[in-house]
């Protein structure tokens, strides 16, 4: 099953958990929601400097760790550095590739987990996360 958060649906997550509504936040996950691609913290300030010229690295980490912690934001780190982009519109189990030139990803159903129960020796897993780095198509 998929669905699709809107950015009113985010925003009104964030009213709901006692958040502010700011169009600096609105603004942000729009960012998000029109790149389709992991970003930096960097690339946040950069695609927003014109509305926001004074937009702090502080505030952008703030907001995205606070947007990862509601689930509006997956993260993920390569080369020493954090990266976010918008949440994936699948509730189902699934793992990413992730283009190290541009941040794109496509979602792949294969989970290396199903090869491994056999090999977990009663290890209780409360959680895994799986991706693959390379180069897209485009980026080759």
């Amino acid at each position: 099953m998929k669905y699709d958060l809107s950015i009113a649906e985010a925003m009104e997550l964030l009213k709901e958990k006692g958040f502010k509504h700011t169009e600096k936040r609105k603004d942000l996950l729009t960012l998000f929601a029109n790149e389709k691609r992991y970003l930096s913290a960097k690339e946040v300030q950069d695609g927003l400097k014109e509305q926001y010229p004074g937009l702090s690295f502080d505030t952008i980490y703030r907001n995205l760790t606070t947007f990862v912690d509601l689930g509006l934001l997956e993260e993920t780190e390569w080369e020493g550095e954090r990266k976010f982009r918008f949440t994936c519109s699948h509730n189902e189990h699934h793992h990413h590739l992730i283009c190290l030139t541009c941040g794109s990803t496509k979602s792949i159903q294969t989970c290396p987990m199903e090869v491994l129960n056999n090999e977990l020796n009663g290890f209780d897993i409360t959680g895994h996360k799986f991706e693959i780095y390379g180069y897209c198509r485009e980026c080759r």
